[in-house]
């Protein structure tokens, strides 16, 4: 029997391959970064045949590091950045246009324009989401009306909606299967949480023809099979999941209550809520976990748009560090901030606070500022933004116990500790911090048998290291005022 997973891991910054064994190990790994463009003040994009060609190059290397047998994989899984919109033509299979991020805020106009209270209560009570640029609705609707000659197409049946799961799987297949999976389904703002169907209400509503939509599969079952030419033979795509979604399934979050933070581009909190959709009170999405034969296992999420993109900036645009690693470093040089605050609004705030408008600014700075004083309140910014999120699911009636961490940014061990100490739980580590790509593998494994059930998967899941809160609670409370008073000088 077949026994090893390619994961195919496609996410904002980059894209990276991994193929595991039965046992959730790691036996090889390629990864490409991407490109992001910034045609505009707040407009996010990335090419989508850089995206495709990323791919395509990281699962052919990583076969070849991994000296696997191509009969002895059992299945290909993937994960993918959530809400990124690509509308590609049926016939030829080229995107009409550049894949609009789900960072990208150039919809912000038009939901500030549709906003009111009813339509509001509509879509949270359908789809578990708020009105904003973040989803792929409004995305959608912008290309039909800006690409000329595009809305004619897509009533005409001759164009495809996809997130970027559907165009790798239609790309992989050789046009042959046009699908997504449930957890990336709920996300676009046309997909009823109940129903576990699209929404005629919100197509009408969003004048988005059904005809551009993907068919809706669970998380691990037969998506699509390669073309034989792109891997030397057919493999079977048999998993899928937004990124998040993965990376609870990869943390062997399958019990309700438990809570999964993933640090990379931007930062995702998800706590699963078993059979139950939590509609928030406090501006948290309502969301599918996963969806395994039929049967749909829910979460509740709070979304920071930048963590690992701060990082980014520092190295990459103002030159404050040379690698991520620095940033570790420079944090330990100080014993505080001095007062700094960052607030990584480059894109405007994402939950709790929604304001597509907010943009990033370091405030408190004095003449006995340096670099380590503005790099290590980056890092901060990064732990009371997790702190907004975990604030608003008690108030949700939310209990909260030790939370699992996840992505490239927890390899940062200050960063952890100040996060137990800010969030004032204790926070833990896996020995394997590629969680999204696990739970592509995982997911994919499941529907071919290599792994027999969640329980046999969370005997997997190991820890690393567990980061126990040690302020006092009055220091905790001083430094988290200050941040509430940062984030109030961008949100005017």
């Amino acid at each position: 029997m077949a026994k090893y997973i390619i994961a195919l891991d496609q996410g904002t910054s980059s894209t990276r391959a991994i193929v595991f064994n039965d046992q959730g190990t790691a036996i090889a790994s390629h990864q490409i970064e991407l490109q992001q463009y910034y045609p505009q003040d707040g407009w996010v994009e990335h090419n989508p045949e850089e995206i495709w060609q990323a791919a395509l190059n990281c699962v052919q290397m990583v076969f070849k590091k991994s000296k696997v047998a191509i009969k002895d994989i059992a299945a290909l899984g993937i994960s993918n950045q959530r809400e990124t919109t690509i509308l590609w033509d049926k016939n030829t299979g080229q995107p009409v246009y550049s894949a609009i991020v789900w960072q990208d805020r150039r919809t912000a106009g038009y939901c500030s324009e549709l906003a009111n209270d009813s339509l509001n209560s509509l879509i949270q009570t359908k789809t578990g989401l708020l009105l904003d640029p973040y989803f792929s609705a409004t995305k959608i609707r912008w290309l039909l009306e800006n690409i000329p000659g595009l809305a004619k197409k897509a009533a005409n049946n001759q164009v495809a909606f996809g997130t970027i799961d559907s165009f790798l799987i239609w790309r992989l297949s050789g046009g042959k299967r046009h699908v997504t999976d449930a957890t990336n389904a709920s996300r676009t703002l046309l997909f009823n949480l109940q129903t576990q169907q699209w929404d005629e209400e919100l197509l009408k509503f969003f004048s988005i023809p059904p005809a551009i939509l993907p068919e809706v599969l669970d998380s691990s079952a037969e998506f699509a099979r390669t073309e034989k030419k792109l891997l030397g033979e057919e493999i079977i795509i048999a998993g899928v999941a937004g990124d998040q979604q993965a990376a609870l399934i990869g943390q062997a979050c399958f019990k309700k209550g438990m809570i999964k933070s993933t640090y990379g581009t931007g930062c995702f909190v998800v706590i699963n809520t078993g059979s139950e959709i939590i509609h928030s009170k406090n501006r948290l999405l309502s969301t599918v976990a996963y969806r395994l034969k039929g049967k749909v296992t829910y979460a509740i999420e709070g979304s920071i748009f930048s963590a690992g993109s701060i990082v980014k900036w520092l190295r990459d645009k103002v030159y404050l560090i040379e690698t991520a690693a620095d940033t570790e470093r420079y944090a330990l040089d100080v014993a505080s901030t001095e007062g700094v605050y960052f607030v990584p609004a480059f894109t405007g705030l994402a939950a709790p606070y929604w304001h597509p408008y907010a943009r990033g600014a370091i405030i408190g700075l004095s003449r006995n500022s340096e670099r380590a004083h503005i790099v290590r309140a980056a890092l901060e910014a990064i732990a009371y933004q997790t702190k907004d999120l975990l604030d608003a699911f008690v108030k949700d009636g939310v209990l909260l116990a030790d939370i699992r961490v996840d992505g490239g940014m927890v390899a940062n061990n200050w960063l952890l500790q100040y996060l137990a100490n800010i969030l004032n739980i204790n926070v833990t580590k896996p020995k394997f911090i590629e969680t999204t790509a696990l739970g592509a593998a995982y997911l994919a494994g499941l529907h071919v048998d290599v792994y027999s059930s969640l329980e046999a998967i969370a005997t997997q899941w190991q820890a690393d290291q567990v980061y126990v809160p040690n302020f006092a609670e009055s220091k905790r409370k001083d430094l988290y005022e200050g941040w509430l008073k940062a984030i109030k000088r961008v949100s005017l």
